[in-house]
């Protein structure tokens, strides 16, 4: 079974709404729905006191309709008696200036207060529903990520530096600190990163998005090991969700989980929001270990910078098909019925504002039906790819340091515009994640972009993995720095020159608005750099600018295989033919070769998608994919 559903909130909505509601999803086919998310103060109303009669009736009513539950822990959003009472597990921002109830997210991680409330809700839930018939699965807290820098959280910081680095002297040589006459000589000198006369320390900044990341893992952890006790049979997981404010490492994060659950809202309404759903399924996939769920995102709506873009007909099932494409166990969405008020009162909905008669809730109904005749994939995985893209947290979140050579670097841009080249060159892609991946030797090809930290131990898998017949290649910002971002001397790229064959000297970032040319003619941009070749062989020279002659591309010879060396921006056009070659070259073929652009394929266990992202119909073999729409062939 594929699930099907979506966040159901049937506390925003009177009883009588709610039979209609358990009718509607029959209708559609919904066979799944996520309950309790925001709920805390309806079921703790005062501390100690809980009413959980309204939920008992949710629960078998969903039940009998014949819809499973993925039953939250309401732990993101405490109600306001707990914040009245404890003002000290509200969170402080980097000015110190604590935040105040009204929004969600209203916590501290570290707070034990928070700690212990969290705690004793999922206990209480637990008790109650762990045997309930219409339990799926526990859905823990709310997409994880909330910041803190109160001087409790300085006191747990503080523990988890002593446990990561040992002693003050391994501290203050792994953070640098004789620069700017930071060095500590006391635990107690050292806080989170909070504002401050000018740039601050980016080792610091660095270790605290790792502390974060376990801090909230711990908190996760507690809550798991609960409902794990209560009835192991179920399992548990929390929603992933991607952003540049997000510190957590998803990657390190996805063996906690008993099923990865991801949220994912494409951002562009062109036919970027499809190269986005890929990139997000082939990401997802790559932490789930092949399956993964979709846990929320909108069903009818895309939200641009600055405003809504409504769905055209067909984009709904596109959209969530390409999700299960790439492994996911279903469709769910944010959220089942748009609310009347709150904070959210325009969010994308199965049921919108118009209700049931209207466009996005008919198409729901045939995706319904499409996804219960996918049954028979939902126990096969999408096979292992020919081609990997590493992602890496801390490299994006060192990345997002004040003092770079560069205002124009994007971490997440660089992965994406890779992967994009690869999605329309139609290549099926997988990610592997260093210092956690181990099996790279499984790929023809890996593409490594913007690595910026890598560990001795990580540089030698590379190594290992081109000697042994693989086929790498890097771009420029790859293998800087340490882990602890102290910068590689002897040149860049650092990590990886031995492997690539070349040393760079100066990097010239440039105006975004700044063109060259290679000898090719390929246009390059905003990033270009003095190379030298100690081995490798020039592919691609600058053709004109500060560097004309220069080498701009390489490519070494490193034992059975070959590693290539990108030190500038390309278009993203340029890069699709440059990795479609070096692809060619690694023996890489096609998911299906000879697609029209506008087609894509996806190969689940025996079954072929096959997406026309166009306005026109198309025909690929003996089958005629409508425009906007898809199709199913078997896999050969």
């Amino acid at each position: 079974m594929l699930f099907f559903g979506g966040d159901y909130n049937p506390e925003q909505w009177p009883e009588e709404v709610w039979a209609e509601d358990v009718a509607l999803m029959r209708q559609a086919g919904v066979n799944i729905a996520t309950v309790g998310v925001f709920s805390w103060s309806n079921l703790e109303p005062e501390p100690g006191r809980y009413e959980f009669g309204w939920l008992d009736r949710v629960l078998d009513r969903l039940h009998e309709g014949g819809v499973r539950v993925a039953l939250a822990t309401p732990t993101a959003s405490p109600p306001p008696w707990f914040t009245l009472a404890h003002p000290e597990a509200m969170p402080a921002g980097a000015d110190g200036i604590r935040l105040t109830h009204g929004s969600r997210d209203t916590y501290c991680v570290s707070a034990p207060a928070y700690r212990a409330a969290a705690r004793n809700i999922a206990e209480r839930l637990a008790e109650r529903y762990a045997h309930h018939p219409a339990l799926a699965m526990w859905h823990v807290h709310n997409e994880y990520g909330t910041d803190c820098r109160c001087d409790t959280t300085a006191a747990a910081f503080r523990a988890w530096l002593e446990k990561r680095h040992g002693d003050l002297d391994a501290l203050n040589e792994s953070w640098t600190t004789a620069f700017w006459s930071q060095r500590y000589s006391g635990w107690a000198q050292i806080t989170p990163p909070r504002a401050t006369q000018y740039l601050p320390n980016p080792a610091q900044v660095l270790d605290f998005r790792r502390f974060l990341s376990d801090e909230l893992l711990g908190a996760y952890v507690e809550q798991r090991d609960l409902l794990r006790a209560a009835n192991p049979d179920v399992p548990v997981t929390t929603n992933f969700v991607q952003g540049g404010w997000v510190s957590v490492d998803h990657a390190r994060w996805a063996a906690e989980v008993d099923v990865v659950a991801v949220d994912h809202y494409p951002d562009d309404a062109g036919p970027g929001a499809e190269e986005e759903t890929a990139f997000a399924g082939d990401l997802a996939r790559g932490w789930g270990g092949g399956s993964w769920l979709l846990m929320e995102t909108a069903p009818n709506l895309i939200y641009t910078r600055g405003r809504m873009h409504a769905k055209e007909p067909g984009r709904l099932t596109r959209h969530s098909l390409g999700y299960v494409a790439r492994g996911s166990r279903g469709a769910m969405y944010f959220q089942w019925r748009q609310p009347r008020g709150g904070a959210e009162l325009f969010h994308s909905a199965l049921v919108p504002h118009a209700g049931p008669d209207s466009p996005v809730f008919r198409e729901a109904i045939g995706l319904g039906r499409t996804l219960r005749g996918l049954a028979p994939v939902a126990s096969a995985l999408p096979p292992l790819a020919q081609v990997a893209l590493t992602w890496d947290a801390p490299s994006w979140w060192a990345l997002q340091a004040p003092a770079l050579p560069s205002a124009d670097i994007d971490y997440p841009g660089a992965v994406r515009q890779a992967h994009r080249a690869l999605f329309r060159a139609k290549i099926q892609t997988d990610f592997v994640f260093p210092g956690v991946s181990t099996d790279l030797g499984s790929y023809r090809l890996i593409v490594v972009p913007h690595l910026y930290l890598v560990s001795d131990e990580a540089a030698a898998a590379f190594r290992d993995y081109v000697a042994a017949g693989g086929h790498l290649v890097v771009t420029y910002l790859s293998g800087i720095a340490e882990p602890d971002t102290r910068i590689r001397l002897g040149g860049y790229p650092g990590a990886f020159r031995e492997v690539l064959g070349v040393r760079v000297v100066e990097w010239h970032p440039q105006p975004a608005d700044a063109t060259f040319a290679l000898d090719d003619g390929t246009p390059v941009s905003r990033w270009i750099e003095r190379v030298e070749t100690a081995g490798a062989l020039t592919v691609s020279r600058y053709a004109d600018g500060p560097l004309a002659g220069a080498p701009a591309v390489t490519r070494h010879r490193y034992g059975q295989g070959s590693a290539w060396y990108v030190s500038t921006c390309f278009s993203d056009d340029g890069l699709r033919a440059l990795l479609t070659r070096i692809a060619t070259e690694a023996g890489v073929e096609p998911v299906l070769p000879g697609l029209p652009d506008q087609v894509e394929a996806v190969r689940r266990g025996d079954l072929m998608f096959l997406f026309n992202h166009g306005i026109t119909p198309v025909r690929v073999g003996e089958v005629t994919i409508p425009a906007g729409g898809v199709r199913f062939i078997p896999a050969r």
